[in-house]
């Protein structure tokens, strides 16, 4: 793999440019008036989770904790609450955890250097570097799923990045990156939205795509990838389980009892509204006994759940 002469690099940046001015999405976490703390936010939560799930939490996120503070004087446990399902909720106790030390530390600001942001509980090299190039300017080389396909076909001329990031694809990042800082935030933001809308990992729209006649990948045949990506499984798993528990210590406004797990709610006098609508859905699942403990137990390991008064509820 060899990268561009400086004049043809030089291209593909004008021309990225140009198509993200035309073609990206509307997002909130775009507007010139968003803040900091709303992009870093949004860099959490869309970790793993696309765009259409992520905007309806992300505004009740906004509109209740518009600042780091506002979500730091509020116990972790509301964090994971709102988190609602989206996924992966221990993103929302290292979302909280990330507003104590903004509040407690940085006088109530993010943070607006990679070194900084870094140092954040659960902030990692990619939420560190995208928060400094989209909500402050920097020039930092972001490399997320969609900006690795995008590199691994136009430079590369594979159908897909190797499973795991490599020193050589952030290399490769790193010298793409243009010079000018200005210029180096929006070519992360169009590299990222080209992968996302365009450069798809099953389908990728090459008719669409603004540098196409630069693209190793179209030119060499469009070779098929080394690999089958391999989806993560849902139905059946411990993840299902721990979901549908979540499920119900969010609509719980008291400790549920663990025996409430182990039985049919309707044995217990549950009705049809409330906690016990997620209580029966966790009990369609039909879990075996060992998965339902190993469920509950993780999720009391992991912080997302404690006990109080003989039963489990979000940590206070």
């Amino acid at each position: 793999m060899t990268l561009p002469g400086t004049a043809e690099l030089a291209g593909l940046h004008q021309a990225l440019d140009h198509w993200f001015t035309q073609a990206a999405r509307d997002l909130p976490w775009r507007d010139p008036d968003c803040s900091p703390w709303g992009i870093l936010v949004s860099e959490v939560m869309l970790q793993q989770t696309p765009v259409v799930r992520v905007l309806p939490v992300w505004r009740d996120w906004m509109d209740r904790w518009p600042s780091p503070a506002d979500l730091a004087n509020e116990p972790s446990g509301e964090a994971v609450r709102h988190w609602g399902r989206l996924g992966y909720p221990r993103r929302a106790l290292r979302l909280h955890a990330a507003a104590v030390a903004i509040r407690d530390i940085h006088d109530g600001k993010v943070p607006d250097t990679y070194a900084e942001l870094l140092g954040l509980p659960g902030v990692g090299n990619y939420t560190a570097a995208a928060v400094a190039s989209f909500a402050f300017g920097r020039r930092e080389t972001v490399v997320d799923t969609n900006i690795r396909r995008v590199h691994a076909r136009l430079f590369m001329g594979t159908a897909l990045p190797t499973p795991a990031l490599t020193a050589a694809e952030m290399k490769l990042a790193v010298a793409a990156l243009p010079e000018d800082r200005q210029l180096s935030v929006r070519w992360n933001a169009s590299v990222m939205e080209l992968g996302a809308t365009v450069c798809t990992a099953r389908s990728p729209k090459c008719a669409d795509c603004p540098v196409r006649a630069r693209c190793a990948w179209l030119a060499a045949g469009e070779p098929p990838p080394s690999y089958t990506p391999k989806g993560q499984a849902w139905h059946g798993t411990d993840r299902q389980v721990r979901g549908a528990v979540m499920a119900v210590l969010r609509e719980a406004a008291a400790p549920v009892p663990r025996e409430l797990f182990e039985r049919e709610p309707a044995d217990l006098g549950f009705g049809p509204s409330g906690v016990g609508v997620p209580l029966a859905a966790l009990h369609r699942l039909d879990t075996a006994p060992e998965q339902l403990e190993r469920a509950l137990d993780g999720l009391l390991q992991d912080g997302l759940a404690e006990m109080h008064d003989g039963g489990l509820r979000l940590p206070a």
